[in-house]
């Protein structure tokens, strides 16, 4: 990680609901904003294109399959297409790295997805989900050990994973482990009982990998919930917002209110080495004579044809 002061932002914005290209819209209008007050990365909520399955919690699996479900799989990202090429000029443009979350289709099916671009409009990667939680499965497949990577960017070494990934130990460690420095947290919004769950995670991440964590969550509209029937009414609740941004050790570095908002902090890369100074978990913190972990970085594929 380089020296010098890192100005970063978390978008919690909604999206509109189910329209890739009017998303796609207001995501590049946001990178040019966030570019305007310094920010050399900035990063999106969980399927912020097209938007979050909230209609899962909601309705049968019959009746989602035959609305909500077919809408989400035709606006979907499939990379290389007319959207991964605008998020990736305008990323380019801002001189901006992008942590963006998609819905990505590959064939037949969906993943819960974050699409990585650097500072160049390169595209270094598009991560999945490696398993769908709970009422997601209606909508997603799984990532693989392809998906438990960290990129090299300008603002140094970017992980990311998405949502409950976070409970899980060895998805932490395997990603911690790369000399992770900055981790992207992608979460829906408008699902308050998930609030301290967001709070204890993120804090946490950021202690036992000594990084800084940028927790962004999307903004969930009255207009959405009040489409989505009565039943939404009584669980969802509107606006819902709870990004922040932490420094290694847990302290918040800003926290956003409730609405649209764009969060800003200015990250000092010397508390990673004042932390680690304490506890490095990868270094002199790690017993791997007694403990040790092991990633198969590999995608399989469904066929092997031999000869």
């Amino acid at each position: 990680m380089r020296s010098t002061p890192i100005v970063v932002a978390a978008a919690q914005y909604a999206p509109v609901y189910l329209d890739m290209a009017a998303s796609v819209h207001k995501a590049c209008g946001l990178i040019r904003e966030a570019a305007t007050q310094g920010a050399e990365l900035i990063v999106f909520p969980e399927t912020f294109l097209p938007s979050y399955c909230y209609w899962t919690l909601l309705i049968d699996p019959y009746t989602a399959r035959q609305t909500y479900s077919v809408r989400l799989y035709e606006q979907a990202l499939v990379l290389g297409d007319e959207s991964t090429l605008l998020l990736a000029d305008a990323a380019r443009q801002a001189q901006c790295t992008v942590v963006m979350g998609v819905t990505e289709r590959e064939g037949g099916t969906l993943y819960n997805s974050q699409l990585v671009i650097n500072a160049d409009g390169e595209v270094l990667g598009c991560r999945r989900k490696l398993v769908a939680t709970h009422h997601e499965r209606m909508s997603y497949g799984g990532g693989s050990g392809k998906d438990l990577r960290v990129f090299d960017t300008a603002v140094g070494k970017l992980g990311a994973l998405v949502c409950y990934e976070h409970v899980n130990p060895l998805f932490r460690y395997a990603v911690q482990a790369q000399g992770e420095e900055i981790h992207v947290a992608n979460w829906p919004g408008g699902l308050p009982w998930t609030d301290p769950i967001i709070d204890a995670a993120t804090r946490q991440y950021a202690f036992e990998a000594q990084t800084f964590v940028l927790s962004v969550t999307s903004c969930l509209t009255q207009d959405f919930i009040d489409s989505l029937g009565p039943k939404a009414q009584e669980i969802l609740k509107a606006g819902g917002g709870c990004s922040s941004i932490i420094a290694p050790g847990g302290k918040v570095l800003a926290r956003a209110g409730a609405g649209e908002e764009m969060l800003y902090a200015q990250l000092d890369p010397r508390a990673i080495f004042e932390w680690k100074q304490i506890v490095d978990s990868m270094g002199h913190y790690s017993r791997p004579d007694i403990v040790q972990l092991h990633l198969n970085p590999h995608r399989p594929a469904p066929l092997v044809i031999d000869g």
